[in-house]
């Protein structure tokens, strides 16, 4: 059980990074980015398959997307210049206290 929950914290990271790779790939016409997006994506989703045969999957799912979610929000603010306010940073909290009650009350 905690191999599954480990592949799915390494693929909701995964999620973060297909996400902020497809930006970069402006399109799909940046090789490199791109490339990045396809491999991230096929691994994110490998490993979300494989953490749903041990993880309820509504569990496993709002976890997956809450950690892609969160990551690729802090990205853009601090890397991408998205505006950083209190009223964002408290949603991202109650993202994270949602996905740390699932965990616990798995």
């Amino acid at each position: 059980m905690a191999l599954a929950w480990g592949v799915l914290i390494v693929s909701g990271c995964l999620e973060t990074l297909w996400a902020t790779a497809l930006e970069a790939s402006r399109n799909f016409h940046r090789l490199g980015p791109s490339v990045l997006f396809l491999v991230a994506l096929a691994g994110s989703m490998a490993g979300l398959a494989y953490a749903v045969t041990h993880i309820p999957l509504g569990t496993a799912y709002a976890v997956w997307v809450g950690i892609g979610a969160v990551g690729t929000a802090i990205y853009g603010m601090a890397v991408l210049g998205d505006p950083v306010t209190a009223a964002r940073l408290l949603c991202l909290l109650l993202i994270v206290g949602g996905v740390v009650g699932l965990k616990l009350l798995h």
